[in-house]
């Protein structure tokens, strides 16, 4: 009989333990394929409409939109008002970004206004009935991948547990759980039975062949491994797929996924997201970005370096500095706005009624103005425009002691705005449980990093500038 557990919440992203959970199957191409064939289908849609063509600007920008949206996240497990909610908001968010760039570089006026108009409208009522349209046809595709699967697993733990919860509530997956094969006694794992124990593991071969198993799940210790090698000699005598779970997955993996070096299969357990085409991506992105910003703020900024001047005695560019990439110390610079530029071995955190703040340069922190400057160290290199904050050498040396996985942040480069900071987390961290919250927001933006999450902490970084951050001081 198929075991019976109560539905788990949905999240956003099907991962088990911090790597991808496999969805390699048609409805996962599908999905992963509609949202940015949407988008360039209804951009073609208008062209044919108001140019009776398809000029080649309308292709360039379907390329660049195919490859902000593509792949498009799960949504069809989602209630309808979420998935209604959710892509109102990104695509809100997308459209506005783009419109923002579009009309700075003037692009935007390649294109009929009533085209833009029409577009704007059209794309978010596309998506979601594409969306809805494949919700009611997934069925359809799952029962084109071939008949359910039957499966077991082969040890009751803690990555297998999880992974009977995957299966149980994944549309990607038509399996049916048949249960475990566990060697440890039923007293010893009475918080744990809402699956069968089918039997002893050197009996799961027999079983496998009498009742028609045609996956089976290895989640067993990696420190079992004679264990392992006799299970695997058993099961050469079955036509069952073997899929091996290793313990190493219930870590917490940094874009952890499965890569292979000279055809050698290897899992990376710890690894930053800007590589290959991705990396390539975020420094384009950056360089662009910047260089735009700069132009354009360019009075702003010697406005603010005359009131700096005025304000108090001192240089009007602080240099500090901070951990870059791989741990790599770097000049950051930023607007002054204290009386004293500290940068020794302590570095005493700004704090509300900061006595050495000016009151220009509260104003400058309260809007993130004083971060401006950084735009400079972004084209050097040195930065990103969004990525953790740097903090403090000093800080880096006493919170890496002090907070397991600190230093992981540093995979990427530190950024003007971040994660943590569009979350409330901007600001003086004056006990250890917000610089551990901040860490996490960190962490988490390295787990979940694409493009569309760049454009939407950019987008929430410009909303706080505007409404005034409570937190800086």
């Amino acid at each position: 009989m198929k075991p019976t557990l109560a539905t788990p919440k949905p999240t956003s992203r099907k991962t088990f333990a911090g790597i991808t959970f496999a969805r390699d199957n048609i409805l996962h191409g599908v999905e992963a394929l509609l949202d940015p064939l949407v988008v360039v289908i209804s951009l073609w849609i208008v062209a044919f409409v108001y140019e009776n063509d398809l000029p080649p600007h309308y292709l360039i920008m379907s390329l660049i939109l195919f490859s902000l949206m593509f792949p498009s996240t799960t949504k069809i497990s989602q209630p309808i008002s979420s998935v209604i909610q959710n892509t109102l908001m990104a695509w809100l968010v997308l459209a506005g970004l783009l419109m923002a760039f579009g009309y700075a570089s003037e692009y935007i006026y390649i294109f009929p206004k009533a085209s833009i108009t029409l577009w704007l409208w059209l794309t978010p009522t596309l998506l979601i009935a594409a969306t809805l349209g494949l919700r009611m046809a997934a069925p359809l595709l799952i029962k084109m991948q071939g008949p359910m699967r039957r499966a077991v697993i082969a040890g009751m733990n803690e990555q297998g547990l999880a992974l009977a919860e995957r299966l149980q509530r994944s549309h990607y997956h038509p399996t049916e759980l048949q249960g475990f094969f566990e060697d440890r006694s039923v007293d010893r794992l009475t918080s744990e039975l809402h699956y069968p124990i089918l039997g002893r593991i050197d009996s799961m071969a027999e079983y496998v062949k009498e009742h028609h198993i045609n996956t089976i799940y290895l989640s067993l210790p990696m420190a079992s491994q004679p264990r392992i090698m006799k299970l695997l000699d058993d099961l050469k005598d079955t036509t069952a797929s073997i899929y091996f779970v290793p313990d190493i997955f219930m870590t917490d993996l940094i874009q952890g996924r499965v890569d292979q070096v000279e055809n050698i299969p290897v899992v990376s357990v710890c690894e930053t997201p800007f590589t290959g085409v991705d990396g390539l991506l975020k420094r384009t992105a950056d360089i662009a970005f910047s260089l735009l910003i700069l132009i354009l703020i360019s009075p702003i900024l010697l406005i603010i370096a005359i009131g700096v001047k005025m304000s108090s005695p001192g240089p009007v560019i602080f240099k500090q500095r901070r951990y870059g990439l791989d741990g790599e110390e770097i000049l950051v610079y930023k607007f002054r706005s204290m009386t004293v530029c500290e940068d020794g071995a302590k570095v005493t955190q700004a704090t509300k009624n900061d006595q050495r703040t000016t009151k220009f340069g509260a104003f400058l922190r309260r809007n993130s103005l004083d971060e401006l400057p950084q735009f400079i160290n972004v084209l050097q290199g040195r930065m990103s425009v969004v990525g953790p904050r740097p903090h403090a050498v000093s800080h880096n040396e006493m919170y890496r002691k002090l907070i397991k996985g600190y230093m992981i942040r540093h995979k990427v480069k530190p950024g003007i705005t971040g994660w943590a900071q569009v979350n409330g987390l901007r600001g003086e961290t004056e006990t250890l449980d917000k610089m551990k919250a901040r860490i996490d927001y960190d962490i988490d933006y390295l787990r979940n990093w694409t493009p569309k999450l760049d454009m939407y902490i950019i987008y929430k970084t410009v909303s706080v500038v505007f409404t005034g951050e409570k937190n800086a001081y």
